[in-house]
């Protein structure tokens, strides 16, 4: 069996949380708000079984230079090279998600219409939920048809806060 090397770094952020990147040979497979650093470790354990993790910030250097631009309000797009696991159905939804603009939000049912599966809804909140890349497929941007903040990994006070901070409207029950 080939052994799998991911490296991994930290990053602080100006919205009062840090979060952790993680990168494969074949592109950034993770973005995690908060944790601690063991934490993440073992998160990442279960899904790379037999990697070989390192804490390393000089192999991250464009991806984190890129999330810092993003944070300063300098970047809106990515250009580092991704690699996602996810299903078929997932892939389309993380498609759709990464195509919602700066600043600008989508409703679930919004992403159900655009995969051409309409009434799965509830589905297409499963597959945001299990983007592995927050910020760079901005699943923040994805929010409930009344306006709600519903469902982010990171919790909605971050949701919010990530919303603010690109300057995106929408209305919700206060």
């Amino acid at each position: 069996m080939i052994e799998q090397t991911i490296y991994y770094a930290k990053m602080k952020t100006p919205l009062g949380v840090h979060l952790w990147i993680a990168k494969s040979g074949r592109g950034v497979c993770r973005i995690e708000f908060g944790h601690s650093e063991s934490e993440f470790r073992a998160m990442m354990a279960r899904v790379w079984l037999d990697a070989r993790l390192i804490n390393d910030g000089k192999a991250l250097q464009k991806p984190l230079a890129e999330l810092k631009q993003y944070f300063a309000g300098r970047r809106r797009e990515f250009t580092f090279r991704q690699f996602m696991i996810g299903t078929g159905f997932q892939q389309l939804v993380w498609q759709a998600v990464s195509e919602i603009p700066y600043g600008q939000v989508a409703t679930y049912k919004m992403i159900a219409e655009k995969i051409r599966c309409p009434h799965a809804v509830r589905a297409v909140g499963h597959a945001n939920g299990s983007n592995p890349l927050p910020i760079v497929i901005p699943c923040h941007r994805v929010i409930g048809s009344n306006g709600d903040l519903c469902g982010y990994g990171g919790g909605i006070e971050l949701k919010r806060r990530l919303l603010e901070f690109e300057g995106a409207a929408w209305s919700q029950k206060r």
